[in-house]
């Protein structure tokens, strides 16, 4: 059997286990790449919510990548939950150093929750710049509008945003619309060329807690196995999807429930 390629997870952890790493690393499984990780913070955290955070230092964070890179060698990381500034930064600088291999950024700043995920001031300017190292960036309508400065609603404003954000370096960017209820989930695609669009089904449920970073991942996975940026994004548009609808009558917790990662590698 073949040795598959590895993808590298830079997030914080979920103690409910439907975001974060654990979202992360279930979704490279399924996606087809042996994932690694570097936690950024451990939260307290279940279907209802975010009880607590503990960030780690950059140090930790660093370390932890360091580790992985110099022996596993991943083809791709993606970032979750930075955490802080500091820890942005330093994600930063190692990727300008060529330090890190191809980066999907998924800007995470506030939990399905509401809670926020990011400790001090300035997530606009970190990400901002954050978004010049990244190979795809792939922002909610909500990290879309804190990234530009404006509300980001229709699909206009999302084209409009996508574009913006390319401008800062990024080499693709996802704008996703899972936060406007309608006949179809929507996200924008903008490649530098063209404006582009991913279409889903809408599936009425409340378990939808993890479905950025699973999104994220899966685009990690698909990169580091050898695809396009536009191959890559669709792919992961279509897992996540599947991955909802098996698991939309789930009763896991009594808040937002945990997508079926595993069970969608297997297809509808």
């Amino acid at each position: 059997m073949a040795t598959p390629a590895v993808a590298l997870t830079i997030a914080g952890t979920d103690s409910g286990g439907g975001a974060g790493v654990a979202a992360d690393l279930r979704s490279f499984a399924a996606n087809g790449v042996f994932g690694t990780l570097a936690v950024t913070a451990v939260t307290a955290q279940n279907t209802k919510g975010v009880q607590a955070v503990f960030p780690l230092a950059a140090a930790v964070v660093a370390a932890q990548i360091e580790s992985v890179m110099a022996d596993l060698a991943p083809a791709c990381a993606k970032t979750g939950m930075l955490g802080s500034p500091e820890v942005v930064s330093m994600v930063q600088d190692k990727a300008e150093r060529g330090e890190l291999p191809p980066l999907v950024v998924d800007p995470v700043l506030v939990a399905s929750s509401g809670d926020p995920l990011f400790e001090g001031s300035g997530p606009q300017q970190a990400y901002r710049r954050l978004a010049s190292v990244a190979a795809v960036l792939t922002p909610n309508l909500p990290e879309a509008s804190l990234l530009v400065g404006r509300s980001v609603a229709s699909l206009a404003e999302m084209a409009e945003a996508a574009r913006e954000l390319y401008g800062l370096g990024a080499g693709l960017v996802v704008v996703k619309g899972g936060h406007n209820p309608a006949a179809e989930a929507v996200d924008v695609v903008f490649d530098g060329a063209s404006v582009s669009y991913l279409r889903a089904p809408w599936v009425e449920t409340r378990n939808v807690h993890g479905t950025g970073c699973s999104f994220s991942a899966a685009i990690a996975a698909q990169l580091a196995r050898g695809a396009s940026g536009l191959e890559a994004v669709g792919a992961a548009k279509s897992y996540v999807s599947r991955a909802i609808l098996r698991a939309a009558d789930w009763e896991l917790g009594a808040g937002h429930g945990p997508i079926d990662h595993l069970g969608a590698a297997a297809g509808p």
